[in-house]
């Protein structure tokens, strides 16, 4: 009786509870967020709404033959709302701090009246395919400006960490009302002839002590460059980023006259300390003006739309090819009696084609 008594007085001892209905519909189902059409992307592209514009660009990064489809119809119809921007592209080697001058160098063209679209490229992992998309963090001040629209991509298995649908972004960009677009590349390398093929402005960043990158550097990198910037260049670095830019000059000497009839330069800037940066800024409009008095901006603009024909075409025969089931059902064959030393190279891109050919004609 006793032990029954300290049971029933224990702290331990747990009354019933009662039951409680719960305030949650139980034949709630999650509805599937409906997909736009045409032209409500249309519309809100050309209002500036930042959430349509993103996932207009989604559209066309994604690989559903659905949105590809749906975005190919997005850009048709932006395309006579586009043009009408300054593009400018930005490389530089590892390290060189190009968030960091974007960020800054960002609210310097913001404080002109202007709309700035920043389409940063990020290296993609070869092995995962997965990419960290982290410039729109590292970009604090910019990123929650009005006036700006960062938008982070995955570079993919794309030549030289070049998203593949870049210039259609900027299409999209560009009918949304954005008259001034960085593309930052994820570093020097052959990402910057394809760049270079949808900017107006090719901005090279290079660091003080880069004597002996310069010789890393491929020579169509610095021949492409309209502009080289030495960045922080501030404190203790400040007489090394001097001497760097004395190389760089020295360096573009020595390339042949371009097109356009720029003469490059070399200029030194802080990101940091927000330094140098408005000098770069008049250097770009300076170019923008003489370009557009000479004629080259223009024609510049249809070479690189010939050069996205062409570049498009060769994407859609290298689909076309690899898709036909002739050549999936005999690439692989073939392809490990190359291996084995079986047959050469050419002879099995011949034999391919062949079939792809034969195949296509019936």
């Amino acid at each position: 009786m006793k032990d029954k008594e300290e049971k029933k007085e224990s702290a331990l001892h747990i009354s019933k509870g009662k039951s409680v209905e719960s305030n949650i519909n139980q034949n709630f189902k999650r509805k599937k967020r409906r997909q736009r059409t045409l032209q409500e992307f249309l519309e809100g592209i050309l209002d500036g709404n930042r959430v349509v514009l993103s996932q207009a660009i989604t559209l066309i990064e994604s690989t559903q033959s659905q949105h590809q489809a749906l975005a190919q119809q997005i850009i048709e119809a932006c395309l006579p709302y586009s043009g009408k921007s300054l593009r400018i592209g930005l490389t530089g080697t590892p390290g060189v701090g190009k968030s960091t001058f974007i960020d800054s160098f960002g609210q310097v063209i913001i404080n002109e009246n202007r709309q700035l679209a920043v389409l940063a490229i990020d290296p993609s992992s070869q092995l995962t395919r997965g990419s960290i998309l982290g410039d729109k963090t590292r970009m604090e001040t910019l990123s929650v400006h009005p006036n700006a629209f960062i938008r982070p991509s995955a570079a993919g298995a794309s030549l030289g960490g070049v998203a593949r649908k870049t210039r259609e972004s900027i299409i999209l960009c560009e009918a949304a009302g954005f008259d001034t677009i960085i593309i930052e590349t994820v570093g020097v390398g052959q990402s910057e002839t394809a760049v270079h093929s949808m900017v107006d402005f090719f901005l090279l960043l290079l660091l003080p002590n880069s004597g002996d990158e310069l010789q890393g550097i491929k020579r169509g990198v610095m021949e492409m460059a309209d502009l080289i910037a030495i960045n922080k260049a501030d404190g203790d670095a400040l007489p090394a980023a001097k001497l760097a830019k004395r190389q760089c000059r020295n360096g573009l000497h020595l390339f042949p006259p371009k097109a356009s009839n720029w003469i490059a330069t070399t200029e030194l800037c802080s990101a940091l300390n927000q330094t140098g940066l408005d000098r770069i800024w008049q250097h770009i409009l300076s170019f923008q003006n003489q370009t557009t008095l000479n004629g080259y901006f223009q024609k510049h603009r249809q070479e690189q739309a010939k050069y996205w024909l062409e570049e498009s075409i060769q994407q859609q025969l290298k689909q076309l090819f690899y898709q036909h089931p002739s050549i999936k059902n005999t690439f692989t064959t073939i392809e490990r009696q190359v291996v084995a030393g079986q047959l050469s190279p050419f002879k099995a891109a011949e034999l391919l084609m062949h079939s792809f050919q034969e195949k296509k004609s019936l």
